[in-house]
């Protein structure tokens, strides 16, 4: 190949790889949706990818300089060699950031820094790799380390992508996979077909290519979550139209039976209604969490309405743990269900509240001797049990907890809430 085929074949693999690092540069600082923290990962991302393109082009034409007339090429070659080395690994590990940014990666970020001291020592001895008086690459003893530390963030990166993402079956969760699969197939190819020279390596424009992908699959994150927050607003509205005109209208009823047979109850009553109905709104009105407490006494306001209404009626409570918080709304609406289809046709029903600290939870247990039901209704999403299920996902969303209900007909109905203990009450 002349001089000038050369040129070309060279300009025409660096023009693409340019193009897609300019285009990903400019949308990823211009994007307003991408959150703080991964901005950060993937602009640091692409900075290290143009020192990455940077040292395979310094590479590529200081291995065609002479030594004799250029002595100082073989050390600025070793150089530039350790850059190397040191960045891919780097890249590979701010990948999983990604993926996973919650984690610390001590263990992993020290194995990095022996790579790079490891590559560091051909400066002075033979034992990684070395350049030779003739300007040809040398491996020695431990010239694999990086690819094999490479290898191994490959697959702690493919065991993220499962644990993160085992319970999501979008297709988003493959574009990692994928990523994985194309940084593998260019080691193959510059192990195997890289022996004709080339000014930028196989494994350079596959790692380019997926910065590229993960820029798309971050903003598939961003989308997946609106949309599911504005599902969560929405089923928010529609419990607002769904508790309470029923409620109203039973209560105004009752309200005309009590203020002819025992004002004073009705009086009462009417306090008591007022101030559910506050709380209703403020709770519905909260984007946040509450503390527990405030949710529990807007129970016992719904629970003592409700036990005026049905004598037969009766909840109890065994509270050892307040001091902590809950999406609003949480209790409430259990403890209603569980009176509308469960207790309230029992000549004694009874709902027992209680909870507990229990390990690194904390344990609330809504209990009733009710008639029970399908659990399959959750699931299916009936209007019965829209309540339980809109419940269990703002559970999930808001507090990382989980809840589990457990019905047996005509046996009654527990329904289990764990809220993780956070991390300033596990300091405390």
């Amino acid at each position: 190949m002349n001089l000038s085929q050369e040129l070309v074949t060279n300009c025409a693999i660096l023009f693409p790889v340019f193009m897609q690092m300019a285009g990903l540069t400019a949308a990823v600082l211009a994007d307003p949706y991408i959150s703080k923290r991964n901005r950060k990962v993937m602009i640091t991302i692409t900075a290290l990818l143009f020192v990455l393109i940077s040292q395979n082009i310094a590479d590529f034409l200081l291995q065609k300089t002479d030594p004799v007339r250029f002595p100082s090429a073989i050390q600025i070659r070793i150089f530039t060699s350790v850059i190397g080395y040191t960045v891919r690994p780097i890249i590979l590990l701010l990948f999983c950031k990604i993926i996973s940014p919650d984690r610390r990666y001590r263990a992993v970020w020290i194995l990095l820094i022996i790579n790079t001291a490891v590559h560091c020592s051909a400066f002075f001895s033979h034992i990684c790799f070395w350049i030779d008086e003739n300007n040809h690459y040398q491996g020695g003893v431990l010239n694999r380390l990086c690819l094999w530390i490479s290898i191994g963030l490959l697959a702690y990166f493919l065991y993220l992508c499962i644990y993160e993402y085992r319970i999501n079956s979008r297709i988003s969760f493959w574009i990692p996979i994928l990523n994985i699969l194309l940084i593998i197939a260019s080691i193959v190819m510059d192990n195997c077909v890289g022996a004709t020279e080339q000014i930028v390596s196989y494994l350079t424009i596959a790692m380019v290519s997926a910065c590229l992908f993960y820029y798309i699959w971050l903003h598939m994150q961003f989308a997946y979550a609106y949309e599911q927050d504005l599902k969560a607003a929405q089923r928010i509205q529609i419990m607002r139209t769904q508790i309470q005109p029923h409620f109203l209208f039973n209560t105004i009823t009752t309200f005309r039976a009590l203020s002819l047979q025992n004002p004073q109850a009705a009086y009462d009553l009417a306090g008591k209604f007022g101030q559910y109905l506050r709380q209703n709104i403020d709770s519905l009105d909260t984007s946040g969490m509450i503390p527990f407490e405030k949710e529990l006494e807007h129970t016992k306001l719904y629970s003592e309405i409700e036990m005026v209404r049905f004598e037969n009626i009766h909840v109890e409570y065994d509270i050892k743990d307040l001091d902590f918080e809950i999406p609003p709304l949480t209790i409430q609406p259990i403890v209603e269900n569980a009176i509308r289809h469960g207790v309230r046709i029992r000549d004694k029903g009874i709902v027992r509240i209680s909870s507990k600290r229990s390990g690194n939870a904390h344990e609330i247990i809504i209990k009733d001797n009710g008639i029970g039901f399908d659990l399959d209704e959750i699931e299916k999403g009936s209007r019965e049990h829209i309540g339980i299920k809109n419940v269990k996902e703002r559970i999930e969303k808001m507090s990382l907890g989980t809840m589990t209900v457990e019905s047996n007909p005509d046996k009654g109905t527990i329904v289990t809430i764990r809220i993780p203990v956070s991390k300033k009450e596990e300091s405390d």
